[in-house]
């Protein structure tokens, strides 16, 4: 094209498929070999790059989408009236039908310089937590960590910041309640999250979610000895209860002064040369456009498979938005009961729905029709394709402590802030969001790398935006390209760098644990 623009995009080396960046004449170069489209060929629409035989699998983000219904011919326009969603795509034998293993092995191990907490704990940044454990204590939490302020961090150039997280939870709800027990498990993970060097939770003294019944839920009960426990070897974890410190001013008081306390020991971590496999990335997409599904999530899936390669862990989530190509998830299982896991949470978001009269499903709409999309699989799998090709080793529940490397699972909400925030209080310790209308958001103290799909977007929130993979759609890379981007611009986030949303100061209002059961 005289623009330089890429005339059609191939999202995996597996795909017999090819989507068009604009719309293509008949006869028009596909830009792919000697490929030429046989007839028109709509924006976002599917060209066939080979012979697709009726009844053979049609393929796209290397997975299959569907069924040719008729005889395809290299060039063909490919859609409703010659693909077909195939009623056995969804049944499949585990024993049979799971994806190999890619090797694990790789020829360049890489690095970034992280916190080192403990033998399998690795922070990216070195931040002290002021946790509310009650939306009642959240304003005291934002309290202390501005009175300790720029002028006293000045003196500890390796602290990060402190963070205030304030949640909307606490009380109210029943003793024992799964909402509860969420509740609790979310706050304890972030106090354990490696990217946090100590930790100071506040408590009114009255609630449902007292100190002293969250640190026993969940073993962060400290020493008698010292009132602080080692959560890693330079990591402090204390207490203030605001009715027995005597109000706020007075609880305020003491949140400086034990923050304080902390500050020389956290101060003393130092950034070490560590292997990328400490890396535990969570991956998000929200404010999506219709190139979403085509740029920032197959670059990203490009590099969560160069960092599973390494070691690394990656934290695929949002259940609702992989309903519909759940079971190609299934099949990448590495055994058959963490494929079963999975889609027990399926059932449970199938009936959790319908019970609020809700429908929980992806069939594409006339709109998703228009722009290209032509089955179930092929529009969750634009949300899948950021998981890259991996096999599947794990899969969790929301906020659960991931301990498994490779490609995991998290069952989460489709809400940016609550998916994300499980997945920090499951030890993320660097965010990876794909957006398209551009959400700006950010979730301290892990750095979030936001990927614009466009780059008209990209240009427009530019002081927002961390990496454009439009330019995938510009011409100027592919897709492997562009995920080898990601992978150096995360080691380079990991070792320090800092994000647009942490410039900016977000952070401290995403804390959004989910929110399960009654309010009383």
């Amino acid at each position: 094209m005289s623009d330089g623009k890429a005339c059609c995009i191939v999202l995996n080396p597996e795909d017999n498929v090819a989507v068009a960046v604009n719309a293509l004449p008949a006869g028009t170069s596909t830009g792919i070999g000697d490929i030429r489209t046989c007839s028109s060929i709509p924006a976002g629409h599917k060209v066939a790059l080979a012979p697709i035989a009726a009844g053979a699998a049609v393929i796209k983000y290397g997975q299959i989408i569907g069924r040719a219904s008729l005889a395809i011919h290299t060039g063909e326009h490919v859609h409703a009236h010659n693909l077909e969603m195939s009623t056995g795509l969804a049944h499949l034998d585990l024993d049979h039908d799971v994806v190999p293993a890619h090797p694990q092995q790789v020829a360049d191990q890489a690095f970034f310089e992280g916190f080192v907490r403990s033998e399998n704990r690795v922070g990216t940044r070195n931040c002290i937590g002021v946790l509310a454990t009650v939306s009642c204590s959240g304003s005291v939490a934002r309290l202390i960590a501005d009175a300790v302020g720029d002028h006293i961090l000045a003196d500890y150039p390796r602290v990060d910041g402190v963070v205030p997280l304030g949640h909307g939870g606490g009380c109210c709800m029943a003793p024992g309640s799964e909402g509860l027990e969420l509740l609790q498990r979310t706050i304890a993970g972030y106090a354990r999250n490696p990217n946090f060097g100590g930790i100071l939770l506040v408590g009114l003294g009255c609630e449902v979610n007292r100190v002293d019944d969250l640190m026993t839920a969940t073993d962060l009960a400290p020493s008698q000895a010292t009132g602080s426990t080692d959560l890693a070897p330079d990591a402090n974890l204390k207490t203030l209860v605001i009715q027995d410190a005597g109000g706020t001013r007075r609880t305020v008081d003491r949140g400086v002064a034990a923050i304080r306390e902390m500050l020389p020991r956290i101060n003393a971590a130092r950034r070490t040369k560590v292997a990328a496999r400490h890396l535990m990335v969570g991956l998000e997409c929200g404010g999506s456009d219709a190139y979403s599904g085509i740029t920032a999530n197959p670059a990203l899936g490009a590099a969560v498979d160069m960092l599973v390669r390494q070691g690394a862990t990656a934290i695929l989530s949002e259940t609702p938005e992989i309903y519909g190509a759940e079971h190609l998830l299934v099949r990448r299982a590495a055994r058959p009961e963490i494929g079963e896991q999975l889609m027990a949470h399926i059932r449970w978001w199938e009936a959790y729905t319908q019970h609020h009269g809700v429908a929980l499903n992806n069939n594409p709409t006339p709109g998703n029709k228009a722009g290209g999309i032509t089955t179930i699989l092929e529009k969750s799998m634009g949300a899948v394709a950021k998981a890259g090709s991996t096999r599947l080793n794990a899969v969790y529940g929301y906020a659960q402590n991931v301990g498994a490397r490779g490609l995991v699972f998290m069952n989460t909400p489709g809400y940016d802030v609550v998916s994300i925030t499980g997945m920090i209080a499951g030890g993320a310790n660097l965010i990876c969001f794909t957006t398209g209308r551009g959400t700006v958001c950010g979730f301290r103290p892990v750095p979030t790398l936001k990927l614009a799909s466009n780059s008209a977007m990209y240009a427009h929130l530019s002081e927002d935006m961390d990496i454009n993979c439009g330019r995938i759609l510009d011409g100027e890379v592919t897709v492997a390209d562009m995920g080898a981007a990601i992978f150096k611009a995360v080691l380079e986030t990991a070792s320090g760098r800092p994000t647009r949303s942490e410039a900016l100061g977000f952070g401290s209002e995403e804390f959004v644990p989910w929110h399960i059961g009654a309010v009383l």
